[in-house]
């Protein structure tokens, strides 16, 4: 096993031959689903709005660093489908963007230094 990065993946998708049951049931917990929500675990964190038409999850990936971040990415909609598929919740078009937090640049405003 080599080194461990850890990854913030958004899974994006569409809701797709929702059932009545999961139509209502969704309509019903979509404050819980919010943009106030949203964190990246890894259990996932589901966001969405009604009139349920698009949603994201957002994932915290640990994985290795030689795998990148494509593995992350496929991991993270692992879980997404097994999650969505677990709450009876039709869904098509998972796309992943995943983002390498061991390797991210973090820039610093100018000026903050020199005012001291």
């Amino acid at each position: 096993m080599g080194t461990q990065h850890t990854y913030r993946v958004i899974v994006r998708g569409t809701w797709d031959g929702l059932t009545d049951e999961a139509h209502a049931r969704l309509t019903a917990e979509a404050t819980e689903h919010g943009l106030a929500a949203m964190r990246f675990t890894p259990e996932g964190s589901l966001a969405y709005d009604v009139p349920l038409k698009h949603f994201s999850y957002r994932f915290e990936v640990i994985s290795d660093a030689e795998d990148g971040p494509e593995m992350a990415g496929a991991l993270a909609e692992e879980k997404a489908e097994r999650l969505l598929a677990d709450r009876g919740c039709g869904f098509r078009d998972l796309r992943s963007f995943p983002t390498d937090l061991d390797t991210m640049k973090v820039n610093r405003k100018a000026g903050r230094a020199s005012r001291r």
